[in-house]
């Protein structure tokens, strides 16, 4: 008879298993190694989750939550949209910089072993965030407050895609580098803000 893990001692196993993911990879990291390091046996672990496939998968889950809060945020009342996505940018920003595995953990998924979870998980991750940004552009051009000619889908895609790098810029090595080389070194957190505002105000063509 074993006993029920309490929900800290779940998150502290799940927080485990997302570092090792991130800095071994998936084919590297191991049950046992992640087992040992949050104090409990494999065999615990394994009451919990089918085999490393859903372990992983509940990895991922675990660390969407932060997703869910941002989004959430986002769609708060009473900001115009560069207002939401400035709360998308900071939020996002900051997220990356105190939870650096969970983004080197996305970017696994593309390559490795986590190539087999890519079409599963891309529909998990994105279709929210895909949401929020197509409505929130989509609702500012029907007030005529940005450019008329905007595919609200496409500049959803876009803008995403900008969050995206700018979150691995912050906690993967190769796309750190990336950014010193092109920024002429480590710009502060408040020049990212502001340089991307700027971006997407002349892109949107705010009125």
């Amino acid at each position: 008879m074993y006993k029920k893990l309490d929900e800290e001692t779940l998150n502290n196993l799940l927080e485990t298993g997302i570092k090792e993911f991130a800095y071994k990879g998936f084919d590297k990291a191991s049950i046992a190694d992640i087992a040992k390091k949050s104090g409990l046996s494999v065999g615990v672990l394994y009451k919990y989750f089918a085999d490393k496939d859903d372990f992983f998968i509940s990895c991922i889950r675990y660390s969407l939550k932060l997703l869910d809060s941002v989004m959430k945020e986002v769609t708060g009342d009473g900001r115009d949209l560069i207002g939401n996505m400035e709360i998308a940018v900071r939020r996002l920003i900051e997220h990356a910089r105190n939870h650096t595995e969970y983004y080197v953990m996305y970017h696994e998924i593309t390559a490795g072993g986590c190539r087999k979870f890519a079409s599963m998980l891309a529909e998990e991750i994105e279709t929210v965030s895909a949401t929020v940004y197509t409505n929130l552009i989509e609702n500012a051009r029907s007030k005529g407050l940005v450019r008329e000619d905007l595919d609200a889908k496409m500049f959803a895609f876009f803008f995403d895609n900008l969050l995206m790098m700018l979150q691995f810029s912050l906690s993967c090595e190769y796309y750190k580098e990336r950014m010193r080389i092109y920024c002429g070194g480590e710009p502060t957190d408040e020049m990212l803000v502001k340089e991307m505002l700027r971006f997407m105000n002349s892109a949107l063509g705010i009125k």
